[in-house]
């Protein structure tokens, strides 16, 4: 494929975890990749750091000039409404504009979102044409932000992540092998993604990019949703713990997330479920 040939320069605004793999990644395939976060001395070598913080303006000075993508994949760093707006709509739109006064014309646009956009709970399949009426400022603060890299001028592509599990989260792990539990009733389903199809996903639509029109829009959640007390149960098999409290409880919704834009592309999720994702993570855990 001649896109393979260019080395382009990705900018990745919000460098976590997710941003550091998918940086890595990018390298490998000879791209210039930079890195932007408040604190770059976190950056794995490779990726250039570029020290700022989207909430300051001022800050964003300087930006490398032959930027061709933006990933904007930023997680913010507390539940608090002010914090997410910060994070997300504001942090957005001061990078847009730093990017647009430096004479920088991006060629995409990858906006890292959530299925928190979704309000239905009662087990319904979601699409990426699902009506999104969020109750909770969280999906209605990401909304906000899909509208801004949607309507941006540039061409934007939202991808929507369900519930992100993967190294160095183990919450779960963690919340059964105390014997702590979900009920059987009422049913809650859930929704997730391992981490290194987080980046399988974003790299799979940035090559896609660089050969055709990309939808405005993307779920992305494994092939198999599934109900919390289905998943601690098999869990608790594979820990070999036994559930003696099955009090945990989720507030938030219940629904199916469908995959079927995103694997129209031809991507293939490298866990298609949480029975394969998290062997490794046991291991590592037990360890």
């Amino acid at each position: 494929m001649s896109h393979l040939l260019n080395r382009d320069q990705i900018l990745i605004a919000g460098c976590g975890d997710v941003g550091s793999q998918l940086g890595l990644s990018l390298v490998k395939q000879k791209h210039q990749v930079f890195g932007l976060r408040r604190n770059i001395n976190q950056l794995p070598p490779g990726i250039q750091g570029i020290a700022a913080d989207l909430s300051q303006p001022d800050t964003l000075i300087n930006l490398p000039q032959q930027i061709d993508t933006l990933f904007y994949a930023v997680a913010a760093g507390a539940r608090d409404e002010s914090v997410y707006r910060k994070a997300y709509p504001e942090g957005l739109k001061n990078l847009l504009n730093a990017l647009q006064q430096q004479g920088i014309k991006l060629r995409q646009l990858f906006f890292v979102s959530s299925t928190a956009v979704y309000h239905q709970e009662h087990h319904e399949w979601v699409d990426e044409s699902s009506p999104t009426e969020p109750e909770s400022f969280s999906g209605q603060i990401m909304l906000e932000a899909e509208q801004i890299a949607i309507n941006s001028g540039i061409p934007a592509t939202v991808v929507r992540f369900s519930g992100i599990y993967g190294p160095g989260r183990n919450y779960m792990l963690g919340q059964v092998n105390r014997g702590i539990g979900y009920p059987t009733d009422p049913i809650r389903y859930s929704n997730r993604l391992h981490r290194d199809d987080c980046v399988g996903v974003l790299q799979h639509l940035y090559q896609l990019s660089q050969e055709q029109t990309l939808a405005p829009i993307y779920l992305a959640s494994d092939d198999e949703p599934v109900s919390l007390n289905e998943v601690s149960d098999w869990l608790a098999e594979q820990l070999d713990v036994e559930i003696t409290d099955t009090s945990a409880r989720r507030t938030i919704g219940s629904k199916r997330c469908s995959n079927k834009r995103l694997k129209s592309t031809g991507y293939r999720f490298k866990y298609p479920s949480f029975r394969e994702g998290y062997p490794q993570l046991i291991q590592s855990f037990k360890n």
